[in-house]
């Protein structure tokens, strides 16, 4: 019962995005000392189909903005700079039709969002 208890307060939000062939987690968790941070987890079925590849990152409250900032001008610069014709949001409209894990149909794209919504660099 304890370690429930310690489970439920670790996670205090999270957000699944299925993209294609992977899967990205969003997850804020907490601290013993009731802080936040945030870890983002890649998920793509290895190749053998045995399992899953996962990749995972920590962000931490003191770098929120830095990271927002750098994100957005990375995609910034594919967008305006390298790629300034393509229609990102073709993503959008064609959303990848998908079974989740109980088997129920899942649309690959529902509730994504975008960029945009991200913090604007100054």
């Amino acid at each position: 019962m304890e370690n429930e208890t310690i489970s439920n307060r670790d996670e205090v939000f999270s957000k699944k995005i299925k993209a294609g062939k992977r899967t990205y987690f969003f997850d804020v968790k907490a601290t013993r000392g009731n802080d936040y941070y945030i870890t983002i987890t890649e998920s793509k079925r290895r190749p053998d189909g045995f399992g899953y590849e996962k990749h995972k990152i920590f962000l931490y409250k003191e770098d929120f903005n830095k990271f927002l900032t750098g994100l957005n001008e990375a995609v910034s610069h594919i967008k305006t700079e390298l790629m300034p014709g393509y229609d990102f949001e073709k993503f959008d409209r064609e959303p990848e039709a998908e079974f989740d894990e109980t088997g129920d149909f899942e649309s690959g794209f529902e509730n994504i969002g975008s960029f945009d919504s991200l913090k604007k660099s100054e």
